[in-house]
């Protein structure tokens, strides 16, 4: 349900001494894929907050087969796990540039209100669109 693949380049900055990147860096490639996601869905992250909404991450799990090195370029595929209620949860496969899956993980991040930093439901449109697209 809803895949978006996003691609991106492995930083020197991003590898340790043995030029393999640093499990550190995979939070950030996450993010990057699930704004990707979001965009892809119709929705901005940067007017979901103007909107008053925050998507703080709440749970973050990681599984690593296999490194990722200097200079590969690494394919994430982001879905989501189900229908978000107050809460949306999104599963990744990572791949290198053999297309050989590396790392797999799950990020929930909870839906905020802005000004009373309390748990929401997921905002209205959002849920339209979700479900409009699932059928």
């Amino acid at each position: 349900m809803f895949t978006h693949r996003s691609t991106l380049k492995v930083r020197y900055a991003e590898t340790d001494q043995m030029g393999v990147v640093h499990h550190g860096n995979y939070a950030s490639y996450l993010e990057l894929a699930r704004i990707e996601w979001l965009e892809n869905v119709g929705f901005s992250y940067k007017k979901l907050e103007a909107n008053g909404v925050m998507l703080p991450v709440y749970d973050l799990k990681f599984s690593f087969k296999e490194p990722a090195y200097f200079d590969d370029t690494l394919t994430v595929e982001t879905s989501l796990a189900a229908l978000p209620r107050a809460s949306i949860i999104f599963d990744y496969k990572i791949y290198n540039s053999d297309q050989k899956l590396i790392t797999t993980a799950q990020t929930t991040l909870a839906f905020i209100d802005v000004k009373t930093r309390r748990p929401i439901r997921c905002p209205k449109p959002i849920l339209d669109r979700l479900k409009h697209d699932a059928h």
